[in-house]
Formats: structure tokens, sequence, C-alpha cells
């Protein structure tokens, strides 16, 4: 079964994205600040990340560049799922590392799809 870790300090997203990825048959690791995430990340190394960009003690940016700069490098695939959705923030994510990026609100109808395609599930 994949792993999921979602880092998101909103708990009704939290509640909804592990909700859908469960019902889906992924296990989810939760992290509600990007500490705890990082943290997370390297020890329990998921399949892929779920990264909200606000979080409440460190950008989730700056999670993002602690990832890509630790031993767990490019391995593991991250997707940004943010409502900062500013012209240019897509492109801008991307070009930071991210391989993917999620609007919120989130469509629960698509968002696995969304998801599958990034990491390489689905063509």
């Amino acid at each position: 079964m994949k792993r999921a870790l979602v880092i998101e300090d909103n708990d009704n997203n939290m509640e909804l994205i592990t909700f859908i990825l469960e019902t889906n048959g992924y296990q989810t690791l939760r992290a509600e600040t990007g500490q705890t995430g990082f943290d997370l990340a390297i020890e329990q190394r998921p399949d892929f990340i779920i990264l909200d960009i606000q979080l409440p003690d460190i950008m989730g940016t700056e999670v993002l560049g602690m990832i890509r700069a630790s031993e767990i490098g490019d391995t593991i695939p991250v997707i940004a799922m943010t409502s900062y959705a500013m012209a240019g923030d897509r492109a801008k994510l991307l070009a930071a590392g991210c391989n993917g990026y999620i609007e919120k609100p989130i469509d629960p109808l698509t968002v696995m799809n969304q998801i599958q395609k990034v990491i390489g599930e689905i063509s």
C-alpha cells in the first residue's frame, strides 16, 4: 500500500484530503506544521507528499527546499495543494521543485486523478 504524507494545518482540509486518499487505498501520514512534515518525510520516506504552502511555522516553500536539500533529494514527488493561487504561482512552485500543483478548494471528484497523474500511476 502506498503511503502519502499530508502536510496541512487546516483541520477540514486535512480530513478531506486524507479521507479521499484512504478511500482510494492509500495509507496517510499527517503533519500540521512544516517542521513536523519535514521530520516525517525524512523518517518515514512516504511515496509522495501533499504540501500546503501556507503553514503556521514555516512556509511550504521552505519545507520543499529542506526536503530537496536533504538526503531524500528529488526522489519523492511533492504536490503543492494550496489556495495561494496568484498569477505565476504554479510556475514558481514547479520551478522550486514541486512535481505538481493543485488549487484549493479541491474537487473531491477529480483530485485523485490529478494526484495519480503526478505520481505516475496514470497518464
